[in-house]
């Protein structure tokens, strides 16, 4: 079975209803789906009829060529095929596209006669689906999520199948497990946390459990975390104008230029973030060189910037100056631009290869560190933008690893706590105390290549890791019992204390996995020398 986690994001305690509800099909609900799938069937008619035309315009020089050199003849039809003709006729496969048409003249499609279907009033029990006694309490129990759970969000490629694994995480019975899964059209490639209702049925609400998801395709989607088996997303980012009616689906999907626009994505979604000031401002980036602002309340693009000559593959706001939006990409720079001032000069830094991540120092967001494909990691003074990109100076540069740092993650409670994931297959843990990294711990925790390293949000379980990669499989670390975690930061948290090797059993969950293994070659570090080699940019 092929399979790879791309992406990962943790849901803070308490904001998952306790008992999610089952995805219920009304009328309002039918007429949605009905919408999209035509809409969905309007687009695949449209690009065959493109990639028939293209054909055509390709096949016309040979065409006349042959025209000119023979007598026009039908090729499927001489004397000698009559009787081949009419066994053929049987099946009409000249019409064999058209689609059929009911009595009352409309066109019978997989998905037009949808409202035909039958279902359910909430509340009324299905004739088809009634279940002994008993077992829909058995059913409710099993949906149940604690307020001391913590959900992980992950976005799973699997036998060529897209989809997004919303995990449970129990800490206080050291238990992960998948709760429920949503369908995607494509391989997704970021998700960000929403709490700002968003789509159908929300108005009122002030706050919700929603993820935005960006994929291989253009659009962003947003889920409810909270229904389960749900059929389509609440919203879809880019697929339309965003009316109130329209439950922020398209009356009549745009065309699709490739030429980059002011209102929607052409091409793939890099990077999502949330803006946790503003709730309902979305920042989106992609493949298409731009980045995107998105107002949640109407679900249309506020403003679009362009900052970027290549692909845009990072995003973060700043903690304290809200409207400041970091942003990275494989033109090699960085960019601190405030999205009030688009038309302002934005500073901007260079490294020395293609961005992979970028995060703000959430204990002083006077700082930000970049990574690279090439294994460093930078970190940088934003007060000390330079004149041009090519002047700029990091704090310091370090040489994590040998390959990519795909996945960089600042723990949010303990100062100087860094992890990095890279495609050599490692993570790793740093104290970067008094801006001199050293590597506290190694590990191979049997994700395969690292795409995912995510700390939890909350303060009970921050020292909690999630990692995820190439093997298709999610490993939650808990980084506190690990002997060399507790000497490098216990004096930063009364929560741990020193402890000795093999004092406590070091945690590492997954699911299908062996809990209480350690499933790692591990490596540490000797407690004040660094292993990999950094390098001090900082002027005196």
């Amino acid at each position: 079975m092929n399979s790879m986690i791309t992406t990962t994001t943790w849901v803070r305690r308490g904001v998952a209803a306790q008992f999610p509800t089952k995805y219920e099909i009304d009328e309002a609900e039918l007429n949605r789906i009905s919408q999209i799938a035509r809409l969905q069937l309007e687009d695949a008619k449209g690009d065959l009829k493109a990639a028939e035309e293209d054909q055509d315009v390709d096949a016309m020089d040979e065409d006349t060529v042959e025209k000119d050199s023979k007598p026009t003849k039908n090729p499927f039809k001489d004397e000698d095929h009559d009787d081949e003709d009419d066994d053929l006729k049987e099946y009409n496969l000249d019409h064999y596209d058209s689609e059929e048409v009911d009595e009352d003249g409309e066109e019978v499609t997989m998905f037009g006669n949808v409202k035909s279907l039958a279902y359910h009033k909430p509340g009324e029990k299905d004739p088809y689906l009634e279940f002994p006694e008993g077992e829909d309490d058995e059913d409710r129990e099993e949906l149940q999520i604690l307020g001391t759970d913590n959900l992980l969000i992950a976005g799973k490629l699997e036998d060529e199948v897209a989809h997004l694994e919303v995990y449970v995480y129990e800490d206080s019975a050291d238990n992960l497990y998948v709760h429920h899964d949503i369908m995607l059209p494509a391989i997704p490639l970021c998700v960000e946390w929403l709490d700002f209702p968003v789509g159908k049925n929300e108005k009122g609400r002030t706050s919700g459990n929603f993820v935005a998801v960006g994929t291989m395709e253009p659009d962003i989607e947003i889920w409810d975390l909270d229904i389960v088996d749900c059929m389509y997303p609440n919203a879809i980012l880019g697929a339309g104008d965003g009316d109130d009616d329209d439950k922020g689906l398209s009356k009549k999907k745009k065309k699709k230029f490739k030429k980059a626009n002011d209102e929607y994505h052409v091409d793939s979604v890099l990077a999502l973030a949330a803006n946790r000031q503003h709730r309902n401002l979305l920042a989106s980036a992609s493949a298409d060189v731009t980045v995107k602002l998105w107002d949640l309340n109407t679900q249309k693009c506020a403003k679009s910037y362009n900052y970027h000559k290549d692909k845009i593959c990072a995003l973060d706001w700043n903690p304290t100056e809200s409207t400041i939006l970091l942003s990275g990409s494989y033109d090699r720079t960085v960019v601190a631009a405030d999205m009030r001032a688009p038309d302002a000069k934005a500073p901007r830094w260079q490294v020395a290869s293609d961005v992979e991540n970028l995060r703000w120092d959430p204990h002083d967001p006077n700082f930000f560190y970049v990574t690279t494909d090439t294994g460093l990691v930078y970190k940088y003074d934003v007060r000390n933008a330079p004149a041009t990109p090519s002047e700029s100076k990091p704090v310091w540069t370090l040489q994590a690893h040998d390959d990519s740092v795909s996945s960089f993650d600042i723990n949010p409670r303990v100062p100087g706590f860094l992890v990095t994931g890279s495609t050599d297959k490692q993570v790793k843990i740093w104290d970067t105390a008094n801006d001199r990294p050293n590597m506290v711990v190694s590990r191979r925790l049997e994700v395969g290549k690292v795409f995912s390293t995510s700390f939890a949000p909350d303060a009970e379980v921050s020292f909690r890791l999630a990692v995820a990669g190439s093997k298709g499989v999610v490993q939650v670390w808990d980084t506190s019992t690990n002997a060399a975690v507790r000497r490098a930061f216990a004096g930063r948290t009364p929560d741990i204390t020193p402890g000795e090797e093999g004092e406590i059993q070091e945690r590492i969950l997954g699911v299908n996995q062996n809990d209480d293994s350690d499933s790692s070659d591990g490596e540490e570090g000797d407690g004040g020398q660094n292993k990999d080699g950094w390098e001090s940019m900082e002027e005196d």
